[in-house]
């Protein structure tokens, strides 16, 4: 049944809450699930590898505990570095256009206008569009339509890291308390258990936050968990039987 424009209430959907912006929220996300992942997989590679080699349950808690460190260190500064960067270059674009709204702001205007025009409006309603838009906020308006960038929402690189390094802390404990905490002669196969169960989940999770199909999330986390656990415990007793 159609409906009336003059009759609808303009507002967000019902369904799609516009609280917080999406390249924020994906960011976070990014992080986070990476972290995670990274994680589980890094650390649960890493003391079923050492498993493999060895029976002694100092050193694999040692290397266990090793990589979680060294992983959550590495994990913060790779994010940091990246998102500074990529922060840097939002920064610049910005900078690029206030000048050149400053100094050429009729050519601008003409510029954002046929932004608008490309998109499917008329000549005089992208007009009315732009100079209404320009009015409000320039510097929005031209960063929105030419670079998708949010002037007020740029990526902070500090909650990328933090995020990062958290998550992939939580992660790494599950294997390490796993087959740290387990008995010996069933210690790998309770890891394996655990990690399969974790990778699924977040898998799961990174779906439904990005709404995205949750099965093809849940089998690349899963599959690539097994495959490094499986690499890493044959190279482990490979160099252990040396």
């Amino acid at each position: 049944m159609s409906t009336d424009a003059a009759d609808l209430q303009i507002g967000p959907h019902d369904d799609e809450p516009h609280d917080e912006s999406l390249a924020a929220r994906l960011n976070w996300l990014r992080a986070a699930v990476l972290g995670a992942n990274d994680g589980i997989v890094s650390t649960a590679g890493l003391v079923v590898g050492v498993a493999g080699a060895t029976t002694d349950h100092r050193a694999i808690l040692v290397a266990g505990v090793a990589g979680l460190v060294a992983g959550a260190i590495s994990m913060a500064a790779g994010e940091y570095v990246s998102v500074s960067t990529q922060r840097d270059s939002e920064q610049a674009l910005l900078a690029k256009e206030r000048r050149e709204l400053a100094e050429e702001p009729e050519e601008e205007l003409a510029e954002l206008a046929d932004l608008y025009v490309q998109k499917g409006l008329s000549q005089d309603l992208a007009m009315q569009v732009a100079e209404q838009l320009t009015e409000h906020d320039a510097l929005g308006a031209h960063a929105e339509a030419e670079l998708g960038i949010d002037p007020d929402e740029l990526t902070n690189p500090w909650h990328a890291a933090w995020a990062s390094m958290l998550a992939f802390t939580v992660g790494a404990l599950l294997p390490l308390l796993t087959i740290g905490l387990s008995p010996a002669d069933v210690r790998l196969w309770v890891t394996g258990f655990s990690v399969v169960v974790a990778l699924a989940l977040t898998g799961w999770a990174s779906a439904r936050l990005g709404q995205s199909p949750a099965g093809r999330a849940v089998v690349r986390n899963v599959g690539g968990g097994v495959i490094a656990m499986v690499v890493t415990y044959g190279i482990g007793a490979l160099v252990g039987g040396l």
